[in-house]
């Protein structure tokens, strides 16, 4: 199998919601990226109605959202670069303004196949 669905991407990374070890497929971190999205998009509606806040104001349905994605998404962002055999600090790149192109390349290549310094293939 090469690809992950989406409800299982996302209930992968909300299991491993805390793990910085093993790896995760392009699938897995893609479509939790997209769940964050979606789920940030509504949230801000919700807020913005019950609220009567500015669309872009942080309020307290999207601010408690975020602080519950923080670990889940870090930990999949983690996971990916294993996958691509690198070292999770090399997250650290984000901070950068080039860096996160560098990430961004990453994060779209196709990880190594069968098992590497970092565990077995998440897709196997």
């Amino acid at each position: 199998m090469d690809f992950m669905g989406f409800s299982d991407a996302v209930r992968s990374a909300f299991n491993k919601y805390a793990t910085f070890e093993g790896r995760a497929s392009r699938s897995e971190y893609w479509w939790f990226g997209l769940f964050i999205v979606l789920c940030s998009i509504v949230l801000e509606i919700i807020d913005a109605m019950l609220f009567h806040k500015p669309m872009g104001e942080v309020s307290i349905l999207s601010g408690l959202f975020s602080l519950a994605v923080l670990l889940p998404s870090l930990g999949v962002a983690v996971r990916r670069l294993h996958d691509v055999e690198r070292s999770g600090w090399w997250l650290l790149l984000a901070l950068t303004g080039i860096g996160a192109l560098v990430l961004l390349y990453w994060y779209v290549t196709r990880g190594t196949v069968g098992p590497n310094a970092f565990g077995a293939d998440p897709l196997s």
